[in-house]
C-alpha cells in the first residue's frame, strides 16, 4: 500500500574470508552442513559483526515523491520517505554505511534552480558516507559541482577520472577505508567515459583513465591495508551488447573486489547478479534502478567467513 514500506530479504550469500569467494544462494553452507537463513539469524548473529551497507543510484534531483498518477511509480521515491526508511534501519542497526553511485543531479526544477545545492543539502542530512560521479553530476560545469559540494558533509570518490589539470584537482578521492563495528571496509568509484555524453567544454583537460586497470589497482591497494570488505561505486553501467567497460565486464576482469554498486543504465535488479572475476571467485553486482524509489541493502555477518544477505526495500 502506498505509504508503506516493507524490508523483504530475497537472498543470503555465505562469504568465506579465506577464500574471499560467495559460495551460496539461499542456504548457507559451511563445514558441509546446510544451515538455514533463520537458524543463522536465531542463533549465530550474536557471535559475529554486523554491518548493513544501504545504497542509491541515479536519483536525478528527485526530491519529492512522483506523482500519484505516474504510470511506473505512483506516489513513489522522495527524500522525506527515504530519510524515514534510513533512519528507521539506523535505529535498529548499530554499523549502517550509506553509498551513492552517481548522477544525483539533472532531472526535475530542482537542479535548474538549484544547481545541484540542494541535492547536496539533502544528501548530507540523510548522513550519505561516499558517492561517486555520474556524467550528469558535470551538468552544472565542474564550476558548479564544485560551488554544489561545498555543502557535501561526504566525501566523492573517483579514482579514474584525473582532476589533476582542473579545478577539481583534490577535491575527490580515489579510495576511502571506513571502519565499522570493527569490519574494515574499502571503497572506491569509477565512472564511464565522459566524451560523447559531456561537451569537452564542461570536462575541459579531465583525463579519463582505464576504469578496469583503475579498479583492479584501488582493489589491491585496500586489500593490501587489510579491508575486510572491498567496494566499487561504479557509474559504468550494468551490461551492454558490444565490449564496452561494464559492470559484468568489470566483475569479470576483477581479482579483490567484492561488491559493485552500480549506475548509469537505471537497471531494477530484484536480487545481485553473481559473476565469476579472474580468480574464480564471485563477486556480487546490484543496482536500484533510478529516481530514488528503491533503496539497496546488504547485511553483511563478519567473523571466520562473512554472509551478505540482500534486501531491496521500495520507498512508496
Amino acid at each position: 500500500m502506498r505509504g508503506q514500506s516493507a524490508l523483504t530479504p530475497r537472498y543470503v550469500f555465505l562469504f568465506n574470508m579465506d577464500r574471499r569467494s560467495f559460495l551460496g544462494t539461499g542456504f548457507l553452507v559451511t563445514g558441509g552442513v546446510l544451515i538455514s537463513p533463520t537458524l543463522l539469524a536465531a542463533e549465530n548473529t550474536k557471535r559475529l559483526k554486523k554491518v548493513t551497507i544501504l545504497h542509491t543510484n541515479d536519483t536525478h534531483s528527485n526530491i519529492d515523491p512522483f506523482p500519484d498518477n505516474h504510470a511506473k511509480f505512483p506516489g513513489m521515491g522522495g527524500v522525506e520517505k527515504r530519510m524515514e526508511l534510513i533512519e528507521k534501519i539506523r535505529s535498529e542497526e548499530e554499523h549502517v554505511l550509506l553509498l551513492d553511485s552517481g548522477d544525483i543531479f539533472q532531472g526535475t526544477p530542482y537542479f535548474n534552480k538549484y544547481k545541484g545545492v540542494l541535492e547536496m543539502k539533502c544528501m548530507s542530512a540523510l548522513g550519505y558516507d561516499a558517492a561517486t560521479m555520474g556524467n550528469h553530476d558535470f551538468d552544472g560545469g565542474m564550476d558548479g559541482f564544485l560551488k554544489a559540494t561545498e555543502y557535501a558533509d561526504f566525501s566523492f570518490l573517483c579514482a579514474n577520472y584525473d582532476f589533476t589539470d582542473t579545478i577539481l584537482n583534490q577535491k575527490t578521492q580515489r579510495t576511502k577505508v571506513f571502519k565499522k563495528g570493527g569490519v574494515k571496509i574499502g571503497v572506491f568509484g569509477v565512472g564511464i567515459e565522459l566524451k560523447g555524453l559531456v561537451p569537452e567544454t564542461i570536462y575541459g583537460k579531465t583525463q579519463y583513465l582505464d576504469p578496469m586497470k583503475e579498479a583492479n589497482a584501488c582493489a589491491l591497494e585496500l586489500k593490501k591495508q587489510g579491508c575486510d570488505v572491498i567496494i566499487c561505486l561504479s557509474h559504468l553501467g550494468y551490461e551492454y551488447g558490444d565490449a564496452q567497460v561494464s559492470d559484468k565486464v568489470l566483475a569479470a576482469n576483477s581479482e579483490h573486489i567484492h561488491l559493485i554498486l552500480g549506475g548509469h543504465t537505471h537497471t531494477f535488479l530484484a536480487v545481485p547478479t553473481q559473476v565469476k572475476n579472474l580468480a574464480g571467485n564471485t563477486v556480487l553486482i546490484n543496482q536500484t534502478g533510478w529516481g530514488g524509489v528503491h533503496l539497496g541493502r546488504l547485511d553483511f555477518y563478519v567473523d571466520d567467513q562473512l554472509f551478505a544477505k540482500k534486501e531491496m526495500v521500495v520507498v512508496q
